[in-house]
């Protein structure tokens, strides 16, 4: 479904989200969770990552923001790793 049309749904069903009576909630979120993506569900569901980061974690964040350009073609890349 194109975003423009998901748009008006999305509106609605947060609208009807939000009637939803208190003591219905934990169905609902049920239900809402098996409509998820597993991938996504579980993302939602992560910790925090709490370990602190390294020096060289940061360096190496630092380097890849200051990287310009589009980056690897995909093509490249498999060509990098054998594939």
């Amino acid at each position: 479904m194109a975003d423009a049309q998901a748009d008006p749904i999305r509106r609605e069903i947060h609208a009807l989200v939000d009637c939803i009576p208190t003591s219905d909630l934990p169905t609902a979120r049920k239900i809402v969770r098996s409509l998820v993506d597993p991938v996504e569900l579980a993302i939602l569901r992560a910790s925090p990552d709490d370990e602190p980061q390294s020096e060289e974690e940061r360096a190496a964040v630092e380097a890849a923001r200051r990287e310009t350009g589009l980056g690897a073609a995909h093509e490249e890349v498999l060509r990098e790793f054998g594939l």
